[in-house]
């Protein structure tokens, strides 16, 4: 019988080698801490240019609504609490400026969104190098405000203005007139129009984003069933862009509410304080008259004015997609 050979002694394992650590950012060893440290820090510029250039105007806007001030330069001014906010209430002229501004809010977002309903049609038509009208279409709006203010100033001047030239040789007019310098009410319409001829554009490409979610195969029923394009606008396009037109009407009302820079440029505000906006007496009061608290005062009634307009419109969007189906 043979003996069975000696059991082996098992192998060793093999030495692991230690691996170090992956090197991390300081602000992210721990997972939670560490990235909101690190997100606080990337986020810390912008909070400061908020605050600088934001908040903290605003905030000394509203702390001067209270005082009497009326100098630019640091100093002990006395406390009056709500006076500025009564007296601007109770000046004329505070409401004068209001009915321009409502005028020109209406006039110009009506028109804009008719306009640019229009145009909307046309650039989501399927037509031959609509890439191109496109670009040609937003030149208007890319202009900067103070630019097209300019150009509809010298286009509407009383002398040598393009409008007067071409009116008077296709025999519209007998003779040259001033646009902007004699009829209060015209210049305020002109000025309105210069504005719609800037923001048509944009309203179309807002709406023009609406239409292409529209299904095409919604039409295709309508045609199938007999409605023609009339109806079919009416019925299918229309109720499918009131989300689109209520953000329209929106931005547009906030933006015309306080318009400044295209008054400021064409008119001045004038003839005769008849193209005076909110802001614009806003601005006169505040650094003409140098009635800086009753500038505040005004500005933060015309923030309050914008913030109920902008809830108005909200609800009336809020119910009309309840009614819905």
């Amino acid at each position: 019988m043979t003996a069975a050979p000696p059991a082996r002694p098992a192998p060793a394992p093999p030495a692991t080698r230690r691996v170090p650590p992956a090197r991390r950012w300081p602000f992210t060893r721990r997972a939670g801490g560490g990235q909101v440290r690190l997100a606080l820090l990337l986020l810390l510029p912008a909070a400061i240019v908020v605050f600088g250039v934001v908040l903290y105007p605003a905030g000394r806007a509203l702390v001067i609504s209270f005082y009497d001030v009326d100098s630019p330069f640091p100093g002990r001014y006395p406390l009056v609490g709500l006076r500025n906010y009564t007296e601007i209430l109770a000046d004329h002229r505070l409401w004068t400026a209001v009915g321009h501004t409502a005028y020109f809010t209406a006039v110009s977002t009506a028109l804009e969104l008719v306009l640019g309903l229009g145009l909307a049609q046309l650039l989501a038509a399927p037509l031959r190098l609509r890439w191109l009208f496109r670009a040609i279409v937003i030149l208007p709006w890319a202009l900067p405000t103070i630019v097209n203010a300019a150009m509809w100033r010298w286009i509407l001047n009383a002398q040598y203005g393009v409008a007067n030239a071409l009116l008077t040789e296709l025999h519209l007019q007998g003779g040259y007139r001033s646009w902007l310098g004699s009829d209060p009410f015209l210049a305020l319409n002109m000025v309105i129009v210069a504005d719609v001829w800037k923001n048509t554009s944009l309203v179309a490409f807002f709406l023009l984003a609406g239409l292409q979610t529209i299904p095409q195969g919604l039409y295709e029923a309508a045609r199938v069933d007999g409605a023609g394009p009339i109806r079919s606008f009416f019925r299918i396009t229309l109720p499918l862009l009131v989300p689109n037109i209520a953000l329209v009407l929106v931005l547009r009302t906030i933006e015309a509410f306080k318009v400044f820079d295209i008054v400021y440029v064409m008119t001045g505000g004038g003839p005769a304080s008849g193209t005076q906006t909110v802001t614009f007496f806003t601005y006169l009061q505040a650094f003409s008259a140098q009635r800086f608290s009753s500038g505040a005062s005004l500005a933060y009634l015309t923030v309050v004015a914008i913030l109920v307009l902008a809830l108005i419109y909200l609800r009336l969007l809020r119910q009309s997609e309840l009614r819905s189906p």
